[in-house]
């Protein structure tokens, strides 16, 4: 195949592909019956929309995408314990993980207890000290104090930790990768339990928990009690499905694009207060969700205190919430820093693993002293410039404590699970696109050999680094405020459901320059149109940037998605650059 724009090698290495034929003509097709843009009908084709679907797909209804909680084992015992518990005035524990997903779920569950004057105790491990899930410890003091406790985005696997548990009823609403049995509790409510079918495999854990929620309304509104505000809880939901990378398919779709809507109103002070020290100045996106939000809430687990997170998104009150937001703005900086050491170390040690086998399905690095609360983000950046499934691993007093990051289409949490099975890790599980692991140090290279084999046959087929997939070319004039509330209609975008990447073809460079560390801004247009903005973040560390830098009049072939920003009150289009080639001299 002849590669777009006959780019076979960009400034960043990579060759650029056509959009799919069959989908190309299907899109035309949409487009004859829709009388909608181009640009749309591509994205409805390539999620296999038709023509009588179109509009309600621009315009998603939770009403009509939310399942049936009772569809979900365990569910209608999990729901009117719940009740149960609030009716009877009992204690009530949340043991949630450190992540956005899991202080979200911890966030949603406080909330709407809240709202029936009903207060819980929130308990989330330390990373360091504890680690991931439920423990023994830990269980056993909460089951002393209470009467019920809730394992939110953990607890699946178990099984030791919730026995511990002793005269307390315990509850799992997870989403993380089951095993063979369940752990003793009262009830697992999980998609990827595997007497489940799959069908809701997608939703995160703080889906889960919002589904739980409204089997509880249902319980209560059939005794006649009044229920708690459930619509008013959805920016949580939303926050908890980007920031985890669930696919953005199905009812996510919904959870997001109403979620956003609802934390555009700044009604919850704590994503208020994080929005501001982040200097989000405009209306929310899943991009902000992503990269703003998230890794400030996701900071305090990572090299802090492990409860601010979550403490942030349920807090009522505003100097509370002013202060726990310049803490993980703090922490976050802090992280950053952190996570350049190791970053900077683990892509090494990747490029010299990769050299000895150029056809390895798995990039993975391994580092004593390595702070286990950047490991995560590191294989994520990892995965980002190798296009390959990551583990990053930190080793201490010998033992391995590990994240890694997927690609589309590879299930890494369950080629993890089946090593910890198989006797090569201390303990493993996650979902399909992220995972944690526990490994003796002297096991790492021959546990990350036999993942290597794992991972193979569905490595197989998976494109190279090289390749960046164009939906289409896009002329700046075209690049409107209209398109850009229509691109909106057909997201949101993010994980297993990608924005459109335009290319721009051989545009002139008015402006660039360096932005903070290590980022690019800059201006270009075509003959004859408007100038418009573009951002490559992370651009200097790399030869895109400094090749820009240096344009001195030449033209280039620009790819990247577009994006609305807000300066002084009014909207604008920008370009968040992903890639380009030099064009020709003037």
């Amino acid at each position: 195949m002849c590669a777009f724009l006959n780019i076979d090698n960009s400034l960043t290495g990579r060759r650029w592909l056509a959009p799919d034929p069959t989908l190309e003509r299907a899109a035309e097709a949409l487009l004859q019956d829709t009388g909608l843009p181009l640009a749309i009908t591509r994205i409805l084709a390539a999620r296999q929309v038709e023509a009588a679907d179109a509009q309600a797909y621009l315009d998603p209804k939770l009403r009509d995408l939310l399942p049936d909680p009772l569809s979900l084992r365990d569910m209608a015992a999990a729901a009117a314990r719940i009740v149960d518990a609030v009716v009877k005035g009992q204690k009530v524990a949340i043991f949630a993980d450190y992540d956005v997903d899991g202080g979200a779920s911890a966030a949603l569950l406080i909330d709407w207890l809240r709202q029936q004057n009903h207060k819980a105790t929130l308990y989330i491990p330390d990373r360091i000290d504890e680690g991931y899930g439920p423990n023994a410890p830990a269980m056993e003091m909460l089951a002393a104090a209470h009467d019920l406790i809730i394992c939110v985005d953990c607890g699946t696997l178990s099984h030791d930790a919730l026995a511990a548990a002793k005269g307390a009823d315990v509850l799992v609403l997870d989403h993380h990768q089951g095993g063979e049995t369940l752990p003793p509790a009262l009830a697992v409510v999980n998609p990827n339990r595997m007497d489940e079918d799959g069908t809701l495999g997608h939703l995160c854990a703080a889906g889960v928990v919002f589904l739980a929620l409204v089997q509880a309304n249902r319980v209560l509104r059939e005794a006649g009690r009044a229920q708690p505000d459930l619509i008013s809880l959805l920016d949580l939901v939303a926050l908890a499905t980007v920031a985890d990378v669930a696919p953005l398919i199905g009812v996510n779709r919904a959870f997001v694009r109403q979620g956003l809507a609802i934390m555009a109103r700044r009604e919850r002070i704590g994503l208020a207060a994080l929005a501001d020290v982040a200097r989000l100045d405009s209306t929310p996106t899943a991009f902000h969700l992503g990269f703003l939000l998230g890794p400030r809430i996701n900071a305090g687990g990572r090299v802090g205190r492990a409860d601010l997170g979550a403490l942030s998104l349920s807090t009522v009150d505003p100097r509370e919430a002013e202060s726990l937001a310049k803490q993980l703005d703090e922490l976050n900086r802090d992280r950053r820093a952190i996570e350049s050491a190791v970053r900077e170390e683990a892509l090494a040690q990747v490029e010299a693993h990769l050299a000895a086998d150029s056809a390895a399905n798995l990039a993975w690095a391994s580092g004593d002293g390595w702070h286990p609360g950047v490991v995560g983000i590191v294989a994520a950046r990892v995965k980002e410039a190798v296009n390959l499934p990551s583990v990053v691993i930190g080793i201490e007093h010998g033992i391995g404590k590990g994240s890694a990051r997927s690609v589309p289409g590879v299930d890494l949490g369950r080629a993890i699970q089946r090593l910890a099975a198989e006797g090569l890790l201390l303990k493993g599980g996650g979902h399909a696109m992220a995972a944690g692991l526990t490994v003796d140090a002297e096991a790492i290279p021959a546990a990350m050999a036999r993942l290597n084999a794992l991972l193979a046959r569905e490595m197989a087929d998976r494109s190279g680094v090289s390749d960046l997939r164009i939906s289409g070319l896009l002329d700046p004039q075209g690049a409107t405020i209209e398109l850009m509330h229509l691109l909106e209609r057909a997201g949101p975008f993010g994980q297993a459901a990608p924005a459109p990447r335009f290319a721009f073809a051989d545009q002139l460079i008015e402006g660039a320059s360096v932005m903070g560390e290590n980022h690019l801004r800059l201006r270009f247009r075509s003959p004859g149109s408007q100038p418009i903005e573009a951002v490559a973040w992370g651009a200097m560390n790399g030869a895109l940037g400094p090749a820009i830098l240096a344009a001195k009049g030449r033209r280039f072939h620009l790819a990247g998605k577009l994006e609305l920003s807000l300066w002084g009150g009014k909207e604008r289009v920008r370009l968040r650059l992903d890639d380009a080639a030099i064009a020709q001299s003037l």
